[in-house]
Order: structure tokens, then C-alpha cells, then sequence
């Protein structure tokens, strides 16, 4: 992911996590109040202080207006009793300043500038209140006549109200930030502890997720702590619910695994009980064929119950092997309760078994059986030992090859090959070069009883179970088994632990 599209993700609310959304959506509430009360503040104390300015320079006008026209002699307007430093004093005639002065501090008189005088001379003289920027900064103003016959103006400065006003804007905006930061992080700590219950349901919810709850025996002993499931509030009746939903699927699952326990159960003992009656009548076929003369048609229906006879054993047969492979399964499961995995099993017995034999010899006995096809195969010069039961890696070679040969075209090329891949396994790879299995049928290709005519030709006498005992097969001996097809190129790959080489 690049950092772009990362960046895009982090600014969109949508990807934020609750907690994050919701201390965000608190501080903004309190930014727009803090800004609000600010706002409030400012305009409050600035239409207080510069009423306070005006009352000021009304006084300082009228002050100094008396002192001026007092006597008929011309006075200083500064010399005014109570004039306070800052203040303006300017005597306007014929549109032309005259007189022009701000007492300082140390109780000079400090004269304007022509452009300040300019400034001036531009003022309303119907005794409004005026604020105008200066050389020596900004004043209140006010022109008013005086009988004499002349404008005095009188102003006062206002630096001392917009300090006022910065230090209120600035002492606003240290506390909002302050504020804001102690209450993002009290609002963070309050808000993540609010939602730590969902914090437990999500990761109840996951490690439920991480079950395998489609086969085996489950106990789903994960649950909502008690303090996250107390109904009452938006969370604890979720968690309460959550747990509920997870009771009554426990039950489900424990009542799934013991109809498929009756099942097995049922299967192995039904297969068991065949093997008896299957055998006398192959038996009694075969002496009824050996002893007695019979016609022709009697001859083919005899054949034909032998046939079948035999078919019906070796489903018997295999049925027996899915329910011992089942029963070892089962076995793993019930010693590590709530999971579905399985390892080796007793059907694995721990002896080192020479792969490259067993190879040689499937392959010349089904080049054997079905000489229609064409077999070849290619094993290393040096032993290839693997882990397992030499009886199940037979079973396995013969049901891969006798797959191949089955679901294929007379004519079609089957190769097997042995290899020592990287990590310790052994590869044993089956490949035809038929029409292919069709994707969707890949996907169930090892389930128990599939078969999908269409997917390959020549499905008579099959039972759907060859597959899905090497699967087990493997499973039971630590290995796996895997398929890839395509028309043309079909290749079932299996995959074992093999032993050091010596």
C-alpha cells in the first residue's frame, strides 16, 4: 500500500477506529463552544471598554472645551486640569489646523506631523466618535465646535483597550487549549474504557472465527467476559446476546458430532457385518461356476454377480479404512478440545520407509492391469525415506494411479515422479496428460462420494471414495495431497515428511 492511499485512508473518518470518532467529535463540539464563548467575551468587553473610550473622550472634550473658551485670552488646551497623558488636543479653523498637540508621559507636549494634521482637518465636526491611525498610534477622535467660533478636537488613545482586548483573545486561547488537551485526553481515557467490553466481544468474536467448526468434536469454551455481558446497557446486551448465540451453537455442534459419531459408528459396524456375507457369495459364485454346468446366459449372470460382488467389497473396503481414518481422527480432536487439526495419528506408524520401490512397483502393476495406457515414471538413484506406514503409502500410489487410469482415455501418458524438495519433504507427483478435471469439480474433488462424469470420462466402477481416502490417508501419515488441471496437463501432488538422507 502505498503512502498516498495510506494517508487518504488515515483522513477518512470512515477508516478511524469508535473511539478515535468520538474524541474527535467531542474536541470539535468544545472547539465550536470555546469559540462561541470567546466570541461572546470579545464582543462583550469590547463594546464595554470602547463605551468606557467614549464616555473618556466626551469628558476629556468637555474638560477641555471649558478651559479653552474660559478666558479671552488663548489657552492651551493640554493645560486643562485632569488631562491625562496620551490625549489629543487640536484647534481647527477655516479647515486648518492651528493648534496641535498629545501630552506624553513625562508632561511634554509633543507636536503632530502634517499628516497627522491632514488626518485631522478630514474629521466630522458633528461630534461623532472617530477612530484614526496616527504616527504615534491609534486614537478615539472627536471634533466638535466650540463658541468661539472654531473646531476643537479631542482624542484619546486606545492602546490601552486593544491590549485589553489582546490579552482577553490570547488568555481565551491559552485556556480553550489547555482545556481542549485536558479534556481529549480524560475524554480518551473515559471513552476507551467505556468501550473496552467491545474490545472483549470483537476478540471473543475473533478467536471464535479462528474455530474449524465443520468437522471433529468443537467446545467453543470462548465467551463475553461477565462484565461485558451484564444486560442493562447498549454493550452488555450485545455481549449477553453474543454469548447466547454461542451456547445455543455449541449445542448445535455437539449435537452435529454425535449424529456423526452414530453415523461412523453405524458405517463401520454395517461395513464390518458385509465383509461376511459378501464373502460366501463370491465364494459360493466361485463353486457354482467351478461345479455346475450352466448356460450361457446362466454363466453371464453368474459372472456378473461376481462382478458386483467384488465391486461391493471393495466399497466395503473402503468404507472400512474412512471409518478407521475417522475414529483416529476423532481420537486427535478429543485431546485438544475446540480445534479441528489433526497430525499423525497411530495410523502412522514411526518407521523410515523407502519411497522409490513402492513407486517402481505400482507402476508395473497397473501397467499390468491396464496396458491400454502408457506408464512411465522417474525416481532419484538415492533412497527417498519418508516417515510413514508402507501399507498406507501403497494404498495411496495405487489409488492416485488407479485414478489416473480410470477417469482417462485409453492412449493417455501417466507419469509418476519422486523428488526430495527443500525443507525436509518428499514430493511424489502424478501426472496425465487426459482432458482435465473442470474447475469447479477440483474444488470437491476430495470430498467423500464426488464424482462429476462430465469432469473425465470412464467413471464406471467408481465409488467417489479413492480420493478421499489418500487424503486421509496423508493426513493421518503428516502429509498433504494437492491437485492442479488443466486440458491436458492433470498433476495430483503429494507431499510427505521425509528422513535425513544417510
Amino acid at each position: 500500500m502505498s503512502l498516498s492511499s495510506t494517508t487518504r485512508q488515515l483522513l477518512h473518518p470512515g477508516n478511524w477506529h469508535l473511539s478515535t470518532r468520538l474524541v474527535v467529535v467531542m474536541l470539535a463540539l468544545l472547539t465550536v463552544i470555546c469559540a462561541l464563548v470567546g466570541l461572546v467575551a470579545y464582543t462583550t468587553l469590547s463594546v464595554t471598554a470602547n463605551s468606557q473610550l467614549d464616555t473618556a473622550v466626551q469628558q476629556a472634550s468637555v474638560r477641555t472645551a471649558a478651559y479653552y473658551t474660559g478666558s479671552p485670552t488663548q489657552r492651551d488646551p493640554l493645560d486643562a486640569r485632569a488631562t491625562s497623558a496620551g490625549q489629543l488636543s487640536a484647534v481647527l479653523s477655516d479647515d486648518v489646523v492651528h493648534y496641535a498637540g498629545i501630552l506624553a508621559a513625562d508632561g511634554t507636549r509633543q507636536q503632530l506631523t502634517i499628516a497627522d494634521a491632514t488626518v485631522l482637518a478630514a474629521l466630522p465636526t458633528d461630534g461623532t466618535f472617530t477612530d484614526k491611525t496616527l504616527t504615534l498610534g491609534d486614537y478615539r477622535l472627536q471634533a466638535q465646535a466650540v463658541p468661539n467660533g472654531g473646531i476643537l478636537i479631542t482624542g484619546l488613545p486606545r492602546a490601552a483597550t486593544e491590549q485589553t482586548l489582546s490579552t482577553l483573545v490570547l488568555s481565551i486561547v491559552l485556556v480553550s487549549l489547555a482545556g481542549l488537551m485536558a479534556l481529549g485526553w480524560a475524554g480518551t481515557v473515559i471513552i476507551r474504557r467505556s468501550l473496552r467490553p467491545l474490545g472483549q466481544l470483537s476478540d471473543t468474536a475473533t478467536q471464535v472465527s479462528t474455530l474449524r467448526l465443520d468437522a471433529g468434536e468443537v467446545a467453543l469454551s470462548a465467551r463475553v467476559p461477565d462484565a461485558a455481558a451484564r444486560p442493562g446497557t447498549e454493550v452488555g446486551n450485545v455481549g449477553n446476546a453474543f454469548n447466547a448465540m454461542l451456547d445455543n451453537v455449541s449445542h448445535a455442534l455437539q449435537a452435529r458430532q454425535h449424529s456423526e459419531t452414530k453415523l461412523r459408528r453405524f458405517v463401520a459396524d454395517a461395513s464390518h457385518e458385509l465383509r461376511t456375507p459378501l464373502t460366501a457369495i463370491r465364494g459360493y459364485a466361485e463353486l457354482l461356476s467351478m461345479t455346475e454346468p450352466l448356460s450361457d446366459d446362466g454363466q453371464t449372470a453368474l459372472s456378473r454377480v461376481q462382478d458386483q460382488s467384488v465391486r461391493m467389497s471393495r466399497l466395503v473396503e473402503d468404507l472400512l479404512t474412512l471409518a478407521r481414518l475417522d475414529e483416529a481422527k476423532q481420537t486427535v480432536t478429543d485431546g485438544a478440545p475446540g480445534t479441528a487439526t489433526t497430525g499423525n495419528t497411530a495410523l502412522a506408524l514411526s518407521k523410515s520407509v523407502n519411497v522409490s520401490p513402492l513407486v517402481m512397483e505400482a507402476v508395473s502393476d497397473l501397467q499390468v492391469a491396464t496396458p491400454d495406457h502408457q506408464w512411465t515414471f522417474a525416481v532419484p538413484d538415492e533412497p527417498v525415506e519418508v516417515c510413514a506406514d508402507d501399507s498406507a503409502l501403497r494404498q495411496i500410489l495405487l489409488n492416485l494411479l488407479s485414478n489416473a487410469a480410470k477417469h482417462t482415455p485409453a492412449g493417455t501418458a501417466v507419469h509418476a515422479s519422486l523428488t526430495r524438495a527443500p525443507g525436509g519433504w518428499c514430493l511424489l507427483e502424478v501426472t496425465d496428460n487426459g482432458p482435465g478435471i473442470d474447475p469447479d469439480f477440483q474444488k470437491i474433488v476430495f470430498d467423500r462420494f464426488s464424482r462429476a462424469d462430465q469432469a473425465r470420462t470412464g467413471t464406471t466402477g467408481s465409488t467417489g471414495l479413492g480420493l478421499s481416502i489418500v487424503q486421509g490417508l496423508l493426513q493421518a501419515n503428516g502429509g498433504s495431497v494437492s491437485v492442479t488441471s488443466a486440458p491436458g496437463k492433470t498433476t495430483f501432488t503429494v507431499r510427505l515428511p521425509s528422513t535425513p538422507a544417510h
